[in-house]
């Protein structure tokens, strides 16, 4: 079992039944639980159409949003920043001009600098994305789409064909790497700058 409490020390939606859920099941339902979430916000939001906003968050001007998403407290999202099927910024999180977000938890103070990529991934706390990294959520090049990842030593099929990273606490992620679909970066990992991260090979 891949306890979300291994990689992330103070997940923003963890509860008893989405910490008996493999990071694959999570990253897929994350429309649903964004939807959910949103129904228990506060006043301090403000909430059109499935997309809540902290009254304190800063956003520059282009950036698309399609619900459902929910951006916390003093978040940043850089001009032309484009959000789509589902996207959770916990508190103080910064995201650069021209990244896309799909499908995706991004936990407190991190940041995603600029021209960044992350599709159905859960990013922890204190996670730095230096500019044009990429969590890749689909093998192209393969005949068989579903993901496997490699945990523990086993390869393990996910049975999903859409799953980006796992990325712990506290990780480095250099300028321009990849990181490929099923990806798990236990917490404190440095990823190098080019560098291309390939766990479960086909």
């Amino acid at each position: 079992m891949i306890a979300i409490t291994k990689f992330f020390s103070n997940f923003p939606m963890t509860t008893e039944t989405l910490e008996q859920k493999k990071p694959w099941e999570i990253t897929s339902e994350v429309r649903n639980l964004v939807e959910k979430a949103i129904a228990e916000l506060d006043d301090n939001y403000a909430i059109d159409n499935g997309i809540a906003v902290h009254k304190t968050a800063i956003i520059e001007p282009g950036v698309t949003l399609k619900s459902p998403v929910i951006v916390s407290e003093n978040c940043f999202i850089g001009a032309n920043a484009y959000f789509r099927e589902g996207v959770f910024l916990d508190k103080n999180v910064r995201i650069g001009p021209g990244c896309e977000i799909k499908s995706t938890i991004i936990c407190s103070n991190t940041a995603i600098a600029h021209f960044n990529y992350i599709g159905n991934s859960i990013i922890g706390q204190d996670v730095n994305f230096e500019a044009g990294a990429i969590a890749a959520n689909h093998y192209n090049e393969r005949k068989s789409k579903d993901i496997r990842v490699k945990f523990k030593g086993k390869i393990i099929n996910t049975g999903v064909s859409k799953f980006g990273a796992l990325v712990g606490d506290g990780s480095k992620i250099g300028a321009n790497a990849v990181l490929s679909p099923g990806t798990l970066l236990e917490k404190n990992t440095t990823v190098k700058r080019l560098e291309l991260v390939e766990q479960a090979k086909e």
